[in-house]
């Protein structure tokens, strides 16, 4: 019983000291630098690829774009401190790009973050208001081992349009709604929802992050020379193939397979798409993310570089988690 007391000790002193080293960790005192935390695109699990998320880390301040799956652990991995992540802007409420956002709220609750978060996108007041739902239990709990500040005070979901949607020092955040969401007339969503594409100009670099889209005049308007588009990228062959092989597809009925098909070719972009989006808004470097579902766990994605590079000539470059750029 001593022996496992004293291992129970040393566990939580470890832990005390990782906080204290997260705490600790250095950040880029000037400039941006773009992260691509999460890379995956879709909900599929993934050994090698947390979901989408990216972080821009401006002049030291910590700016999310997306939350999927396991954006709190890469945000540390990164080097990063996950309480300091006052300003997140969600593109689209799909779960591959919302479902790390309870952890990171919690997360940041439990560790006493002092100032509030605030959430930016279409969708995201149901999004924050259904995650306090979801960790109520565990606030009450907390609560009565003297966690008292409220976590709904914390915590703040703003509902944008196209425009100007956020402006400090650092950054100036444009949105436009792009074309990931279509949706026919009658259906529960048509209305409701809004994909978008935000940019990011800094003091030195500006960034266009997609989020998901079909082809889009607005969002090539939006990215014109911008210094690095950060594009989603889909290869609805690799994936037909993928579900082929576990079976998913076979289960879809026809109607299934066909709101499928063209929920992928109407609502997100080739690989020779992205090229010629770069091109006709004349960005200098593209980082693909997003990447398809892949049979071949160690595909590196190549073949999309070198088809976006049928009509673009500047840098076209494969993201993986936790890159730097």
């Amino acid at each position: 019983m001593k022996i496992l007391a004293f291992c129970l000790l040393l566990g939580s002193l470890g832990a005390a000291f990782a906080m204290d080293r997260v705490a600790a960790q250095t950040v880029p005192a000037t400039g941006a630098q773009l992260v691509t935390l999460g890379t995956a695109g879709g909900p599929l699990p993934r050994t090698n690829r947390a979901q989408s998320s990216n972080l821009l880390v401006v002049n030291g301040a910590l700016y999310l774009i997306d939350a999927g799956g396991g954006v709190t652990s890469r945000i540390v991995q990164s080097g990063h401190d996950f309480r300091k992540v006052g300003k997140i802007f969600i593109t689209h409420p799909h779960s591959d790009h919302t479902a790390g956002l309870a952890t990171l709220m919690v997360s940041q609750w439990e560790y006493q973050r002092a100032e509030p978060t605030d959430i930016y996108g279409g969708g995201v007041e149901a999004l924050v208001k259904g995650a306090l739902a979801y960790l109520t239990p565990n606030a009450e709990i907390r609560w009565a081992e003297g966690k008292k500040r409220p976590m709904a005070e914390t915590f703040k979901g703003h509902e944008i349009a196209a425009g100007i949607i956020y402006q400090d020092a650092n950054i100036k955040v444009t949105a436009i709604e792009n074309t990931h969401f279509r949706f026919q007339p009658g259906t529960p969503p048509y209305g409701k929802y809004k994909s978008f594409s935000y940019r990011f100009d800094t003091p030195g670099r500006s960034f266009l992050f997609t989020g998901d889209t079909g082809w889009s005049d607005a969002v090539i308007d939006l990215a014109k020379g911008a210094d690095i588009l950060v594009t989603e990228v889909t290869d609805t062959d690799d994936v037909i193939g993928l579900m082929k092989r576990n079976g998913a597809w076979q289960a879809k009925s026809e109607s299934e397979q066909e709101g499928w098909l063209r929920h992928m070719h109407e609502e997100h972009v080739t690989p020779e798409e992205v090229g010629r989006l770069a091109a006709q808004a004349g960005v200098k470097t593209v980082v693909m993310t997003h990447l398809s579902p892949s049979s071949d766990p160690n595909d590196d994605f190549t073949r999309y570089a070198l088809a976006a590079k049928k009509h673009f000539s500047g840098s076209v470059l494969i993201a993986k988690d936790l890159m730097k750029f």
